[in-house]
């Protein structure tokens, strides 16, 4: 993922401590690595994202890390299992967050900061589009536009 914090406010970046280097599945974890891919399927298909399947099985089920458990990131395992989107999660909500704002602003036309925000949402949905099209995860030719977004959303 790409980290573009910087770019649009003047913070550095997140600080703060690292997980630990692990290179397996700590002794504690009770679920198998089968197990584990069948709940991170049924936790898709059910509507929760990529990151709250994580939190999910952290919090509710003891699996501190599901690439250690099952050596495949939750990308991976959705993939294998034909169920993942063809457009990647953080791109879909940055797309979702711009046309939520266009939906304010055709309300309130004189939001001005509103419109800054769209602007900088927008430029980040370039600026990643333009990252996925390099690493080939969208096709070349894909282009954001703002009024076709929402076809992308279903």
């Amino acid at each position: 993922m790409i980290k573009i914090a910087r770019m649009h406010s003047r913070t550095r970046g997140k600080a703060g401590s690292t997980k630990p280097y692990l290179t397996e599945a700590p002794d504690w974890v009770s679920m198998s690595a089968k197990e584990v891919e069948e709940l991170v399927v049924s936790l898709y298909k059910q509507g929760e994202s990529q990151a709250k399947i994580g939190l999910m099985l952290r919090d509710q089920h003891g699996v501190p890390s599901i690439q250690l458990v099952t050596g495949k990131k939750i990308n991976d395992i959705l993939k294998e299992n034909e169920v993942a989107s063809k457009y990647p999660e953080d791109l879909i909500s940055l797309i979702r967050r711009a046309m939520q704002l266009r939906n304010h602003l055709t309300e309130n036309k004189k939001d001005l900061s509103g419109k800054a925000g769209l602007q900088r949402i927008e430029s980040k949905i370039y600026r990643i589009a333009a990252y996925y099209r390099k690493t080939g995860v969208l096709p070349k030719d894909w282009k954001y536009r703002p009024e076709n977004a929402s076809v992308l959303l279903r």
